[in-house]
């Protein structure tokens, strides 16, 4: 994390002062005389955060690239499913990057999960140009390519987030005149995510990181913001909780005030998402040799209580009742297990249905223990 970083070699001037009010001034009044509706004030004041979030990023000193071979990035870094799709995009004329946690990871010298990609191709031509692929998701769709045994997920610029499409976009007026049409078509994107330190795009053809939103700033201090207010991005999508915390426990960084501030308000409102995504974010919390981590900063946030009531009753018992002990049975499990799991070596277990998981709290743990022992690893 050493490396140096440049600024951009375009420059990128901001509006005037004066001129981003202007530009602001029909969202505050449109706020301040809309309707009594409740779900008209949350929209239009949504339109208004986000419209801030925007002009604030309109600042030259945000914009930065960083030489991945400076960075100690290697192309042999990227598994090789991953470098087959980039590859045939490429030779088919589009533009494609590396976005997000596996950006993150490698400059953190840390295995990738997983790696995701995202193209100026549409979803049509992905699709036209894999065979062995389909489309999945609803509210934010992408594409999954099957390249031998290995599935690779493939977004395009050209989509947009249904939550997205209900506020109102950014008009090509708005672009700045020195600001190079592919940046902002990834600055325009990387607004659109959850976490600064999730919002790199890195060309390996090139051997470039771009960084919009001071997502590498954030990473040398071990620290995590949301690219807009906390409390909109999770009002928006409420799993970002849940991955913000995945995050924070497999990384050991820490939330900004504003994160724990807007957790600590609307950590209920993960219960309004589909059972099966609740189950996938505990997977991914328990599976990949973070779970101890993960349940401490669950219990934290009340969260435990919410997700796993049997575990957090159990927690919570054997603390009281044994106050002076310096370990809990169950916390020692799941500290043995991240012994021998890792994001790249995860337990293949998935979960049973949550109704089953909260009937017993050792029942994930003895899930994963089989993986362990059948591949002949001790949990001693």
């Amino acid at each position: 994390m050493a490396a140096r970083i440049f600024r951009r070699k375009q420059p990128f001037f901001s509006p005037p002062l004066l001129s981003r009010i202007y530009n602001l001034c029909p969202y505050l009044k449109r706020w301040k005389h809309t309707c009594s509706k409740e779900g008209e004030v949350v929209r239009l004041r949504d339109i208004t955060w986000r419209s801030i979030a925007r002009e604030s990023s309109y600042d030259a000193a945000t914009w930065k690239t960083l030489d991945s071979s400076s960075a100690g990035i290697m192309n042999s870094d990227i598994s090789s499913p991953t470098w087959t799709v980039l590859k045939i995009l490429q030779c088919k004329g589009f533009d494609a990057y590396l976005v997000g946690g596996c950006v993150r990871d490698l400059l953190l010298k840390r295995k990738p999960k997983d790696f995701d990609i995202v193209t100026t191709a549409s979803l049509k031509q992905i699709k036209k140009n894999f065979h062995r692929s389909r489309v999945v998701g609803r509210r934010f769709p992408i594409c999954h390519v099957q390249i031998r045994d290995c599935t690779v997920e493939v977004s395009s610029f050209n989509t947009t987030g249904r939550h997205v499409k209900e506020r109102e976009t950014t008009h090509s007026s708005q672009i700045p005149t020195n600001c190079d049409e592919k940046d902002f078509i990834r600055w325009k994107n990387c607004m659109e995510r959850d976490f600064t330190i999730n919002g790199l795009f890195y060309d390996p053809f090139n051997r470039v990181i771009y960084d919009y939103i001071d997502g590498i700033k954030d990473l040398k201090i071990c620290k995590m913001h949301t690219i807009i207010p906390a409390h909109l991005s999770f009002t928006e999508d409420s799993a970002r909780i849940l991955r913000g915390l995945r995050i924070a426990a497999r990384l050991g960084l820490q939330f900004s005030s504003e994160i724990t501030a807007a957790i600590h308000e609307l950590s209920s409102s993960i219960m309004t998402l589909p059972k099966s995504r609740l189950i996938m974010e505990l997977n991914f919390m328990l599976a990949y040799g973070a779970a101890e981590p993960s349940i401490h900063l669950l219990q934290k946030f009340k969260l435990l209580e919410i997700l796993l009531p049997f575990h957090a009753a159990y927690l919570a018992n054997q603390t009281k009742s044994q106050p002076t002990r310096s370990s809990i049975m169950l916390m020692d499990i799941f500290s043995n297990l991240d012994k021998v799991l890792s994001a790249d070596r995860p337990s293949d277990s998935t979960l049973c249905p949550l109704d089953e998981i909260m009937k017993n709290p050792f029942y994930f743990v003895c899930s994963c223990c089989v993986f362990c022992i059948q591949d002949g690893e001790s949990l001693q």
